[in-house]
Formats: C-alpha cells, sequence, structure tokens
C-alpha cells in the first residue's frame, strides 16, 4: 500500500529533476534529453491536430498498432470519449500559453483494452508568438489505476464485513440477551423452589452457562462498539 501511494509522486518528483527547465518554450532541449527515454512519452501536435513529432518510447508502444504515426490525426490512438478532454486541456494551454495542464488518456492497447496515461500539456508558440501546436509530455499510469482499483474494492468488501459484524454484534446484544435474561430468571426462581439434588443440579449448571453466554455477547458487544 505505502508503495502504491508512492508511485505517482516519485515519478513526478523525477519529472521534476530530469526536466528543471520544463517550462521552456524551446521543446527541442526536451526532445532531445527524453527522446531515449523508455519511460516518458514526448509527442508534438500540430495546429491541423496531426502528430509532427514522436518519441521512441511511444512509437515503440503505439507504431506497432498504428504504423508510422507522424502525420496522423493525434485521436487516432486514444478512446472517443478522451477526443473532449484533449481538446478541452489544448483550448486552456493556448488561453495559457505560459502553463502546463494535465490530462489523462486512454490509449488503445492493441489488445482489445486501453492503458491510462497521464500527460502534462504546453501550447508551443513561434517566434512571434503565434501558437504552432502542443507539447505533451505523458508516462503509463495503468498498473498504478490497476492497484488502486484493486485498493478501493478491498476497502468497500472490508467495510461490508465490519457492517455485517456490528449487525451481528447489535442483533446478539438486543435480541438474543432478551430471551437469555428470561431463561436465567426462570432458573433463579426454580432454584428457590423445593427440588431434589439431581434438578438443583442442573438448575447450577443452566445458571453458570448463561452466565457464561452472556459475557461473551457482552463482550462481543462491546467490541464492536469501540471505535
Amino acid at each position: 500500500m505505502q508503495a502504491l501511494r508512492l508511485y505517482i509522486p516519485q515519478k513526478i518528483a523525477l519529472l521534476a529533476y530530469m526536466l528543471p527547465d520544463y517550462r521552456m518554450t524551446n521543446f527541442a532541449e526536451t526532445q532531445a534529453l527524453l527522446e531515449p527515454s523508455s519511460f516518458f512519452y514526448i509527442i508534438t501536435t500540430n495546429m491541423a491536430g496531426r502528430y509532427s513529432y514522436i518519441n521512441t518510447n511511444y512509437a515503440r508502444t503505439f507504431a506497432q498498432i498504428y504504423g508510422s504515426l507522424l502525420g496522423q490525426p493525434y485521436d487516432i490512438t486514444m478512446h472517443p470519449e478522451d477526443t473532449k478532454v484533449c481538446a478541452e486541456v489544448a483550448a486552456r494551454c493556448f488561453a495559457n500559453p505560459e502553463r502546463l495542464f494535465p490530462a489523462t488518456i486512454r490509449k488503445h492497447d492493441g489488445r482489445g483494452g486501453f492503458l491510462i496515461t497521464q500527460w502534462e500539456y504546453k501550447a508551443i508558440l513561434n517566434a512571434q508568438q503565434q501558437p504552432e501546436g502542443i507539447f505533451c509530455i505523458g508516462y503509463d499510469i495503468t498498473e498504478y489505476m490497476d492497484q488502486k482499483e484493486q485498493l478501493e474494492g478491498t476497502r468497500e468488501l472490508l467495510n461490508l464485513k465490519e457492517n455485517v459484524l456490528k449487525e451481528i454484534g447489535w442483533y446478539q446484544s438486543h435480541v438474543i440477551r432478551k430471551p437469555l435474561a428470561n431463561i436465567m430468571g426462570l432458573v433463579k426462581i426454580l432454584e428457590k423452589m423445593d427440588l431434589d439434588q439431581n434438578m438443583k443440579n442442573i438448575c447450577q449448571m443452566l445458571i453458570t452457562s448463561s452466565l457464561e453466554l452472556d459475557a461473551v455477547l457482552k463482550n462481543t458487544a462491546n467490541r464492536h462498539q469501540q471505535p
């Protein structure tokens, strides 16, 4: 669980360490730095929404599905529902070209499923400060999201079991103890009657067993009432 919590923050910290000038407008240095990366994806798209650059890792992951991606529409690799997300983030980039904007995008994995990828988008401006395209840096978070989903499922299951145990505790303390108290009262009445020794022994055993069961029920109820 600790590794799960640290997974994404560690990658963000690594990105910050590797790219001290990540907000620069000249992206050539960043492309050169991360061209051989086996972890980060680097892509750029032009104003027509077509790939103008992809690094080796992105090509290795997606070109095997689509062939050469250069010149192809940017949305060819992504889930159709996420094209709207991409367009909205791109619009925010052009409206605030000095800033980075995050996006979580699902990409076809070539096997009928999707990879979940996390990205940072930034507008590319020319020397006249006119938009030329979008620079994107991202990485695969599929494993992290799968582990997160499993963790959430486990937490829900534990909460369900805890609620069941609390219900059992309430049932024991409020439903079962009432007839038990009645039995104990009746036995005490019998104990005061003129009985032979055998019946007295039976009454004593009933009292002992009832007290033991009552103690078990009280302990169970107390455990479930603790925070």
